[in-house]
């Protein structure tokens, strides 16, 4: 028996299963894979390497030394106590989540521009009622804060339908495969929220980024604009959010939120001009994400036994 290699991954087709078991094995590797977390607790104690999603398996795993989350998103991975060794490599599967993500934030922005959760209502209560007041995509002012793979990919998307401009917004002012229109610094943040017709967010969660739409800045944004969050729900102030919603002042799509699941007695549930998903933007659900995590993760892995650098790799005490 070789090295051995832990999948958690239940999304995994017979033939992906089999081709990764072969591909591994040339590699040098015995991989495993598994459904649940719970069936591969025992399995991890002589692991060298896990993927999956599901953190608390590195307490399990003494001899690990490269866990690659099988998801964009690390925030549940960063307990320092979660690993026997400070030297275990993190790395992530970004990269894979931009097709999915993307066709969600355009669903949602169309849904609400189109007033599609109004009709939804009056259809329910077999009204037939028409001319509720729309918006296009079409000479829109979009404003996306993270400019990763999620946000490239939504730019790439939103391009279609011809909006007025697209401003990217991240720490160091650089334009990605010069995909905006222009692209300025968070902290220049503030001069663009006033011209902001949609704004979309797509954050990891970090000290960096928590809170970073506060009350203010939700101030700063034009009257019915729009809030779209695929990324974490700590970067936003939700409190702040639910008052402007309440006021219906501004609109929102949110697949992620402060608390998840969102408490039943939570007042976000009944604000108006909102549109919620629960957390379900990414995940796994579509077969070419698998498709692209398990070809990432196949692309490291030959790098790790090369002895190259891994791509993706997550800096445990900076979150991203």
């Amino acid at each position: 028996m070789g090295r051995k290699l832990v999948i958690v991954m239940p999304e995994l087709t017979p033939a992906q299963r089999s081709m990764i078991v072969s591909r591994t094995a040339e590699q040098g590797f015995h991989t495993e894979i598994y459904d649940t977390e719970e069936e591969a607790v025992t399995a991890v104690s002589d692991a060298e390497i896990i993927l999956a999603f599901a953190p608390k398996l590195a307490k399990h795993a003494p001899e690990l030394k490269w866990y690659c989350a099988s998801s964009a998103g690390v925030d549940r991975f960063m307990d320092p106590s979660l690993y026997a060794s400070e030297d275990v490599i993190l790395t992530n599967s970004s990269g894979a989540y931009g097709l999915t993500i993307s066709e969600h934030v355009v669903m949602m922005i169309l849904e609400v521009l189109r007033r599609q959760g109004d009709y939804n209502e009056l259809v329910h209560m077999h009204e037939w009622k028409r001319g509720l007041p729309m918006r296009s995509i079409y000479g829109s002012r979009f404003t996306l804060i993270g400019t990763g793979n999620i946000g490239r990919e939504t730019c790439r998307r939103l391009r279609v339908f011809q909006p007025k401009r697209i401003t990217g917004v991240n720490r160091r002012g650089t334009n990605p495969d010069q995909l905006f229109d222009s692209v300025i610094t968070t902290d220049q943040l503030d001069q663009i929220l006033s011209e902001t017709d949609v704004l979309i967010l797509a954050l990891p969660k970090t000290d960096a980024t928590f809170h970073l739409l506060d009350a203010p800045k939700l101030a700063g944004l034009p009257d019915q604009a729009v809030v779209v969050n695929v990324g974490r729900g700590s970067t936003i102030d939700q409190s702040a959010l639910v008052k402007e919603l309440q006021a219906k002042r501004l609109w929102a799509a949110l697949d992620v939120f402060e608390q998840e699941p969102i408490p039943e007695d939570d007042p976000i549930w009944n604000c108006p001009q909102l549109l919620i998903t629960p957390h379900v933007s990414g995940d796994l659900s579509l077969p070419k994400t698998v498709e692209l995590v398990v070809d990432l993760f196949l692309e490291n892995l030959e790098r790790y036994v090369n002895g190259k650098p891994l791509e993706r790799t997550i800096d445990r005490r900076k979150g991203y």
